[in-house]
């Protein structure tokens, strides 16, 4: 069985490298002018619209990777939330207080309004200028986690119930999915950018689709690094063994 997976991975391996290698012969040549991925990027993204083109290409052009991407996130939480559940030997006792120094707690109470806000700042404005729902839903999310620094866990326990945060990362998946599937029910592609208007250029509402699609993705990234960082959390401050932490 051995031999059998070693063979198997050396077999894809090296139609991997034959696909990288020829991938990279027809590449342009480097100083060269003539690029014409992203010159047809960036006209789409004007046609559409988008002021940021790689949100355009995140979440027009090639939507459809974005879902891949979104969907192994996803996944990679759901056996984190399995592989970390509390099991039969093992129990939770109430975390402690902790004592936080008075310049700790005062600069991470001070930071985390201004954190959120910059996160959901980096969301909103996902197709007009640099960042997005990944960039952004990371900085929401651990601004959550600096009431952890600041007070104690169970401060950040009663800001974050866990099972709105892992409500809310399904959900988003799947507004992501319908989305797509409403360019289908539109006679259009899946995930195709034709639904809504593409408004005025440069404006929080322009771009089709695309807002809607960064803040599904915005929404899923946050709650599942919140679930992610939650069950983590678990291990290491309320969960114990039977006979002994």
């Amino acid at each position: 069985m051995n031999r059998l997976r070693l063979w198997l991975l050396a077999v894809g391996g090296a139609g991997l490298a034959a696909l990288l290698v020829a991938a990279c012969l027809d590449l342009p040549a480097f100083g060269g002018r003539w690029h014409p991925y992203g010159d047809r990027a960036v006209q789409a993204s004007l046609d559409r619209h988008i002021a940021n083109t790689i949100a355009s290409v995140n979440f027009d052009q090639r939507a459809y990777d974005t879902l891949g991407e979104i969907s192994i996130l996803f996944a990679a939480v759901l056996g984190c939330v399995v592989l970390l559940r509390e099991a039969r030997d093992e129990h939770r006792a109430p975390p402690e207080p902790a004592e936080v120094a008075r310049p700790v707690r005062r600069y991470a109470l001070l930071v985390l309004p201004v954190a959120l806000v910059t996160g959901l700042y980096v969301i909103a404005h996902g197709q007009l200028s640099p960042g997005g729902g990944f960039q952004g839903g990371v900085v929401a999310a651990t601004a959550l986690h600096l009431l952890y620094l600041g007070a104690d866990y169970g401060a950040l326990e009663r800001v974050r119930p866990l099972g709105v945060y892992e409500a809310s990362d399904s959900l988003a998946v799947c507004a992501y999915l319908v989305l797509g599937l409403a360019g289908v029910l539109a006679g259009t592609a899946f995930l195709a950018n034709t639904l809504l208007p593409y408004g005025t250029f440069n404006t929080l509402s322009s771009g089709g689709t695309v807002p809607l699609l960064n803040a599904a993705v915005g929404m899923e990234v946050a709650s599942a690094v919140v679930v992610l960082l939650a069950h983590f959390l678990d291990q290491a401050v309320e969960i114990e063994e039977e006979h002994g932490s």
